[in-house]
């Protein structure tokens, strides 16, 4: 059984935050890898005009996300819960939580995402204004997704839980095995290789989809043979205790909405860059230059946001909330000189990174110059934001993050897109400036409510499990 580690709640802030965040960073740099693996194949063995391939996967997987960050809100609240748990080293209903999550996410991904996202597919993409030859790569990619992509989910939740409970290495291994996994197939089954047909696309969504299942069993046996912080249910139920998931989803809702509304954003910028002229150049510039060279900020950032969540649960757990702010401020320090050097290689060498897409045709190659400069600013403000974000959300203040979420994206980013557009000014260079601008305003906001003191001190109950039927001390 493992133990807890103290050292997260007490001794030095700096020595906390490196323990727990190195790991989480490599983490999301490891599991971002394989994306981008993937976008490099298909540029050099899937032909076409404007990297239509390259946009497919893009389009889809950002339609995806929407689904992925409300389910995922499921794991949010799961994970702030378990993270006070542990810094009460309170076990029992640490691993109470999780069982009840766990069974709750079950019945939604096999249930209601698998069969409704077949069905959508199709429409959603034309939303989006896919054009055919997009189409014709993303709608295969996107139903594999939602309808086999449940063990993608559960490796989430399981990474996401055990590193809550103290322990980052853990899901590290795992998700270095489940990358490694989905770049060896994808390296078969994209262009084909030996006695494999060349599948493409399709082979790389097979990939994204297959290689999370080994590490969801191995991460399973750990918790049934007792090896983690998180231990078996002390029987086994078809349903999930009511009581957590009302706690869980309190948390967790305004934590999905603020990820729909992100990726709403996203959803409706993809539809604004595809209305433009050559808007499937455009789009794939979008998906290469801002999924996959800029995800070289987004993944570290979101390791620094779970490392700030689990900082802030745990000390507040252990009665030391001033504690969790200076590993907060101090993780968004380091996000932001990470931003600062990424920025630099983009505004020094864009056209080899684009290169390495096979990005060299006009205009898809002037779009994505374009838009590596304004990243090469945006990376710093917004890993700053994702790390006092995951302060906050780890607290339990989910709400103020989905209204800033809603102001940033929705109000500021596609107002102006919109006001652009009704004027008959949009372009892709102005597309990317308010990309820039939403990142600024959405650090301003959440810097602001990061320097009050209430969202440090919300009370939360969890229901204890046992027939005693009480709820566990809240102040928390």
């Amino acid at each position: 059984m493992k133990p807890f580690d103290e050292q997260l709640v007490s001794g030095s802030v700096l020595r906390s935050v490196w323990k727990l965040s190195w790991p989480l960073v490599l983490l999301n740099l490891v599991n971002g890898m394989h994306g981008f693996v993937d976008h490099v194949l298909v540029g050099h063995f899937i032909g076409g005009g404007n990297n239509a391939a390259n946009a497919a996967i893009g389009v889809a997987w950002q339609v995806f996300l929407v689904v992925v960050v409300f389910v995922s809100s499921i794991f949010h609240g799961t994970n702030v819960l378990i993270a006070r748990c542990a810094g009460r080293q309170d076990r029992e209903a640490l691993s109470h939580v999780f069982y009840s999550s766990l069974l709750c996410a079950g019945f939604i991904l096999f249930f209601v995402m698998a069969p409704a996202g077949w069905f959508a597919a199709p429409w959603l993409l034309r939303f989006v204004e896919a054009s055919p030859e997009v189409t014709a790569h993303a709608l295969p990619y996107l139903r594999i997704l939602f309808t086999l992509g449940a063990p993608l989910f559960l490796i989430i939740m399981f990474t996401g839980a055990f590193n809550a409970s103290g322990d980052p290495k853990t899901p590290l291994k795992l998700g270095v095995l489940a990358t490694t996994l989905n770049v060896l197939i994808s390296l078969v089954l994209v262009p084909g290789l030996g006695p494999f047909p060349k599948l493409g696309v399709t082979g790389a969504a097979l990939g994204t989809v297959i290689a999370p299942m080994v590490s969801v069993c191995i991460a399973a046996g750990l918790v049934l043979r007792g090896k983690m912080i998180i231990q078996p249910p002390r029987r086994y139920t078809f349903f999930p205790d009511f009581r957590v998931m009302a706690a869980v989803v309190r948390i967790g809702v305004p934590t999905g909405v603020q990820g729909v509304l992100l990726n709403i954003g996203g959803v409706f910028l993809i539809k604004y860059i595809g209305g433009l002229e050559n808007g499937a150049a455009a789009q794939a510039a979008y998906t290469i230059c801002y999924a996959q060279l800029f995800s070289l900020v987004t993944w570290a950032s979101f390791g620094l946001r779970a490392a700030s969540g689990t900082l802030m649960g745990q000390n507040i757990g252990a009665g030391n909330p001033a504690r969790g702010r200076a590993a907060v401020r101090l993780s968004a320090w380091i996000g932001a000189g990470w931003g600062l050097a990424v920025g630099l290689a983009f505004w020094a060498a864009p056209g080899a990174l684009l290169l390495l897409f096979n990005v060299t045709e006009e205009p898809s190659r002037a779009f994505g110059l374009s838009l590596l400069r304004w990243l090469s600013i945006s990376g710093v403000v917004l890993a700053s934001t994702l790390a006092l974000t995951g302060g906050l959300q780890g607290a339990g203040e989910t709400k103020s993050p989905m209204y800033i979420a809603f102001i940033s994206q929705i109000v500021v980013l596609l107002g102006i897109c919109q006001a652009l557009q009704m004027a008959g000014l949009l372009t892709a260079e102005r597309v990317w400036m308010a990309i820039f601008i939403a990142q600024a305003s959405r650090f301003v906001m959440t810097w602001a409510k990061f320097r009050t003191e209430d969202w440090a001190h919300i009370r939360i109950e969890i229901p204890r499990s046992g027939p005693d039927e009480e709820a566990l001390p809240g102040e928390m």
